[in-house]
C-alpha cells in the first residue's frame, strides 16, 4: 500500500484531483461522467492497509470496527470462512513479515548441500553477511 503522490500529465492524476474517470469521458453532467471514489484521509487509508494485511493481529480491531459498520458482521468470527477472528491476542503492536519470522539464524543451513542442487533463499541458502 502506498500514498498516492500526483504527478503532472498523468491520468491517475486526473483522476485523482477531478474525481471523474477521464477514460469515461469527462463531463459536467453527472449522469454522464463516472466517479472515482477517491482516498484521501488517514483514517481511511490506514483503513485499506489493514484490509490488505488483514492477517495481521494489530489491524484486527479497527477491522472489526469496520465490519461492523459495514453491516459485515458475519466476517467476524473463528471459522474457516471468516476474515477476522473473534479474539484479540496480546500483540506487542509491532509487525514482523512472513519472510523475516521464517528466515534461518545467521550461517545456519536448513538442507545439506549436494552436488548439482542450486542453493536459493528457499532452498537453504545462507543469509548473506551485512557490510
Amino acid at each position: 500500500m502506498q500514498t498516492f503522490y500526483p504527478s503532472p500529465m498523468a491520468t491517475a492524476t486526473a483522476m485523482y484531483h477531478s474525481g471523474m474517470n477521464p477514460l469515461k469521458g469527462i463531463s459536467r453532467d453527472e449522469t454522464r461522467a463516472e466517479r472515482v471514489d477517491i482516498v484521501r484521509g488517514e483514517k481511511r487509508r490506514r483503513l485499506h492497509k489493514a484490509f490488505l494485511r488483514y492477517h495481521d493481529p494489530n489491524n484486527w480491531p479497527l477491522l472489526r470496527d469496520a465490519l461492523k459498520a459495514m453491516g459485515r458482521a458475519d466476517l467476524i468470527g473463528n471459522g474457516k470462512h471468516h476474515t477476522v477472528p473473534t479474539f484479540q491476542p496480546a500483540t506487542d503492536g509491532s509487525y514482523q513479515s512472513a519472510r523475516r519470522k521464517n528466515s534461518t539464524p545467521s550461517g545456519a543451513r536448513t538442507s545439506p548441500v549436494t552436488k548439482g542442487r542450486v542453493l536459493t533463499q528457499h532452498t537453504g541458502l545462507p543469509p548473506r553477511k551485512a557490510k
